[in-house]
């Protein structure tokens, strides 16, 4: 039994062939393409290639080729049937089943698109011949959108008096056109009636480039009607699951990672003049799980740019609440807010696109510090306030799914709410620290000691070892290889002395001429020393006791480079340090 080409083209538009490939092969990003080694041969160079745009992998060293059918076929040994399956369930889609109900679907499917497709383009079509079209052309003329832009979305005008459905009443039954959403039933005059008579019409696309549903505008600003209207949800058509626009803006992912994301068909259009082409938009509801899941199969970075005015803002919030559960470490969403009472049509056109990216790219709110900086502004600096800012904080954070995300995001909201609070933070931090009672004779050993890090008091301890068993380390002069010493003053000391003992003459004490106050330092706080009073004679024992130590501090290294990166990935959520702090964690792990 054969697919309908319908059903695998819904496949192969919402799965990006690297999305497929990388589950498999390591991809990195080289221009346009991605490279990697190649699945079907062992090799060190890789050969192995991906194009998004063409939609299809190539290997040079194999010469095979294809699309994600072929290379799911031939990487896991399937028929074509059941990589179909594997890569709808991967698409979010439903199996298909050749029952009947699946027959009477693609039947619906073929007559629905039919409908949509010769509606789309008659009315298009009559915008741009029909002269007493004046009226819509001069609304388009005065919102700056000339022939050409009307031509790249098909916009098109739908008459009052329109006499088309007459002629799709010969070829359609009335229960076809009305599972359209194109028409309604007018119960006075009992007739079917053009949703979108005397309105601009938006054609919205799926994936492949069909349009499955309209908005629309009135030219006329009245009372008693809706300035945008979209269609009504149909058997093919679910406005949660859509995003106007999206058809386009894909095929730009191989050449940018960010998208935005806007509240009007106008805003994408308006943006699209100014050739900004990665933009799309939620139609007319709020953000959904579906909508974002959507986009990160395309994009890494999301910019969620709404209207400048209360109900702009109100929506973004919701938005934000929504999808920060949806936060991946490989993928950001941020938030762009306008001026005031601008759109980002209106912006654009005002301002050109080089003062629209200027302006996001020094106005864009991570979504963790906008949700954060919203709440603040509803609290007060009383206990009850407080406590309920910091209850909401926590739900929003716990209800994100990814586990590093969820931490990072978390402490984040604790830090900025502990300074919002210093005098209590300064009491948790003491109670928290377990301080011992100190002897008198030793309180002064204990606060010297406490000034130094444990980095320091290590590389002491590394200093008193070497002085005292000068023999033995410059015979295994080894040892000290890869040491790392983080102290300035210690780093000098350190590679005067292995200068020295790397030296074939036999060095000694007196000969290194050490100066005495920094001999006494090292006996003073080299904590070691208290281990070496338990008898340990043998020179190996000496030698892994050194290795113990500069172990630790390449650990206490790795560390502080954990700590940067942690930091680091609290603000920006970016991939690559995502990659680097889990390779650095890898390697602790392993230590």
């Amino acid at each position: 039994m054969k697919y309908p080409k319908e059903y695998l083209d819904e496949i192969k538009s919402r799965l990006k062939v690297s999305t497929v490939v990388s589950k498999t092969v390591d991809l990195k990003k080289r221009g346009k393409e991605f490279v990697g080694l190649s699945p079907f041969k062992n090799e060190k160079t890789p050969s192995f290639t991906v194009n998004d745009e063409k939609e299809f992998y190539h290997c040079f060293a194999t010469s095979e080729h294809g699309n994600i059918f072929d290379f799911i076929m031939k990487t896991q040994n399937l028929k074509f049937g059941e990589a179909v399956r594997y890569l709808a369930n991967i698409a979010g889609m439903q199996p298909y089943m050749f029952s009947k109900q699946d027959e009477e679907r693609e039947k619906k499917w073929k007559e629905y698109s039919m409908i949509y497709s010769r509606y789309v383009d008659y009315y298009h079509n009559e915008l741009l011949k029909n002269e007493t079209y004046s009226n819509a052309r001069d609304y388009l003329k005065n919102r700056f959108l000339g022939k050409e832009i009307v031509k790249k979305f098909k916009i098109g005008f739908v008459d009052y008096n329109s006499t088309f459905i007459k002629k799709f009443k010969d070829e359609f039954k009335d229960s076809a056109l009305l599972e359209t959403g194109l028409f309604y039933v007018d119960d006075k005059k009992n007739k079917l009636v053009e949703r979108f008579r005397n309105r601009i019409i938006f054609p919205i696309n799926n994936l492949s480039g069909q349009p499955i549903a309209l908005g629309g505008r009135i030219i006329e600003e009245k009372d008693y009607l809706a300035k945008y209207i979209n269609s009504p949800e149909t058997n093919f058509f679910k406005k949660g699951s859509n995003l106007y626009n999206l058809d386009l803006a894909r095929k730009l992912s191989n050449k940018t990672e960010s998208i935005y994301l806007v509240e009007g068909y106008m805003d994408v259009v308006g943006l699209n003049k100014n050739e900004i082409d990665n933009v799309v938009a939620n139609l007319g509801t709020s953000l959904t799980d579906k909508q974002i899941s959507t986009l990160n199969q395309f994009f890494d970075d999301i910019i969620i740019c709404f209207d400048g005015d209360e109900s702009g803002y109100k929506a973004a919030l919701r938005a934000a609440e929504n999808s920060i559960k949806d936060l991946q470490p490989d993928k950001q969403i941020s938030f762009l807010f306008l001026p005031e009472n601008e759109d980002p049509d209106s912006f654009v056109n005002k301002n050109g696109k080089n003062s629209f990216l200027d302006f996001s790219k020094n106005n864009k709110l991570f979504i963790h510090h906008f949700i954060f900086n919203h709440y603040k502004k509803q609290t007060n600096n009383d206990p009850s306030s407080l406590a309920i800012f910091e209850k909401n904080l926590k739900i929003i954070a716990n209800s994100i799914k990814d586990s590093l995300i969820k931490k990072y995001v978390l402490e984040y909201f604790l830090e900025k709410i502990s300074e919002l609070t210093p005098h209590q933070s300064k009491i948790q931090n003491f109670k928290s620290q377990k301080k011992i009672q100190s002897l008198d004779s030793t309180k002064k050993f204990y606060k010297e000691t406490n000034k130094m890090s444990g980095a320091e008091l290590k590389e002491l301890s590394i200093f008193y070892l070497i002085i005292n068993n000068l023999s033995l380390i410059q015979e295994n002069n080894h040892v000290l290889d890869e040491i790392k010493i983080f102290t300035d003053e210690n780093k000098k000391i350190f590679n005067f002395i292995t200068e020295k003992l790397k030296n074939e003459k036999k060095v000694t004490l007196e000969e290194l001429n050490l100066d005495i106050q920094l001999i006494e330092k090292i006996n003073h706080f080299a904590s070691i020393k208290y281990i070496l009073k338990n008898k340990i004679d043998k020179d190996y024992e000496i030698i892994e006791i050194l290795e113990d130590l500069k172990r630790d501090l390449n650990n206490y290294d790795l560390e502080l480079r954990i700590e940067e990166l942690e930091a680091k990935f609290s603000k920006d959520f970016s991939e690559d340090t995502f990659n680097e702090l889990k390779e650095l964690k890898k390697r602790q792990n392993i230590n």
